[in-house]
């Protein structure tokens, strides 16, 4: 296997940085902070302005293989470019939303938006752009764009004491709509002037590294392994508040969020640093234990606090290398041709599973108990681990019976 020489592109991945962590501040990880005031002016409950939210979440998940599909036909960069458009416009209808009906439609446009701007996207244009080196430029992309609760849950915060929620969502709209724009359309045009310049060699693919029999059982292991690990992760993450005070470590929930965001960024870049020399297939495999893992510690543990505190650890790293494998693995395994459309069907799968992992939890603990309902969380994901160690079967060659050395030869 040759080792590529070309240096990933740095501006593209700085800026591209830049309007993910906008895109997700603003598109994602806002909604938890403004949620109790949208859900007071509608006159809805929390659970159904989390429900709602759900329901947008499934109808951008439908929708994302034929974004994939976009994404291959007409160039990342320019999806991109036209999704900065669409996310300001449905955050403005947001603000503007006069009923139930019409803020329902809106936070589907946002979600709609969403597939188009974030990581799915972000990846295909990497790979667009040098795909030779599009894993390394993921892994810095992740690494970067990691911080974007980091900074958007206190920007949010900070905003949201000085005014209504209709009013950072149209200053969101803004930020879209003058930052990520902008950077989305010259990087699009960036992408065709560099293949124009330096002719085939910028352009040159990455070849599939699964024979062509083996590759449909393969991809779909893949994908159960990341829909389970989404419906773990999210489930959790929505529910981290209830479990721990069921565990006896109430407080502890906000420690565990404290945590959760600087392992995730740590374990990117511990890869970063030192994962060159590890296939992704055996990244995604330690991606995918460290999940049953950081709930065994916590089930094992509670009420311990530093047991807690190192489930949070052990999640955080775990759900860190994550955002990097789904990006990576598909790539390794089936090349750059047709990337866009891989991606819209994986994230497909991950929306839709992660819109429904939230009532699915809550379902279990209410019949359950919570130890018997994070056990059963647990179990799934350590399916997820075997469906990758068999992937990791599938892209061993196999030998053929005239090559198999003769067991009385020396």
């Amino acid at each position: 296997m040759t080792i590529s020489t070309e240096r990933p592109p740095v501006a593209a991945i700085a800026a591209l940085g830049l309007t993910q962590i906008i895109g997700y501040g603003s598109l994602y990880y806002s909604f938890s902070i403004l949620a109790p005031d949208m859900a007071r002016d509608l006159s809805w409950s929390s659970e159904w302005i989390f429900g709602a939210l759900s329901a947008a979440l499934l109808i951008g998940g439908l929708a994302a293989p034929l974004m994939g599909t976009w994404i291959d036909r007409f160039g990342a960069g320019r999806i991109m470019t036209s999704g900065s458009a669409i996310a300001a416009a449905a955050l403005v209808a947001c603000a503007f939303a006069q009923g139930k009906i019409a803020f329902v439609a809106a936070l589907i446009g946002i979600e709609i938006a969403s597939n188009l701007v974030q990581y799915g996207a972000a990846f295909a244009l990497l790979v667009q752009i040098r795909p030779q080196v599009a894993q390394r430029s993921i892994a810095y992309l992740t690494l970067i764009a990691g911080f974007a609760s980091t900074i958007f849950w206190p920007v949010t915060t900070a905003l949201h004491a000085h005014l209504s929620w209709q009013n950072v969502y149209l200053i969101f709209a803004g930020l879209n709509l003058v930052v990520c724009l902008p950077i989305h359309a010259w990087l699009s045009r960036g992408v065709g002037q560099t293949r124009r310049r330096t002719g085939d060699e910028a352009a040159r693919r990455v070849e599939p590294s699964l024979p062509p029999s083996v590759r449909r059982p393969a991809f779909i292991l893949m994908v159960t392994g990341f829909a389970l690990e989404s419906f773990v992760n999210s489930a959790l993450l929505v529910h981290m508040v209830p479990v721990m005070s069921a565990l006896g470590l109430g407080a502890m929930a906000v420690v565990v969020g404290t945590l959760f965001g600087p392992s995730q960024v740590l374990s990117r870049l511990i890869n970063m640093v030192f994962g060159e020399s590890l296939s992704q297939v055996m990244l995604a495999i330690i991606c995918a234990i460290l999940l049953p893992t950081a709930l065994v510690i916590l089930i094992a543990t509670a009420p311990s606090v530093p047991g807690a505190l190192v489930f949070a650890v052990v999640f955080g790293l775990g759900s860190g290398l994550n955002s990097i494998v789904y990006g990576t693995l598909p790539l390794a395994l089936f090349g750059s041709d047709g990337y866009g459309r891989r991606q819209g069907q994986i994230m497909s799968v991950r929306l839709v599973v992660s819109s429904m992992a939230p009532f699915a939890l809550a379902f279990l603990m209410g019949y359950l108990g919570v130890s018997w309902s994070l056990s059963i969380a647990a179990l799934l994901s350590t399916v997820a681990v075997g469906a990758f160690f068999a992937i990791m079967r599938l892209t061993r060659p196999v030998a053929r019976p005239d090559t198999v050395p003769n067991p009385r030869e020396a």
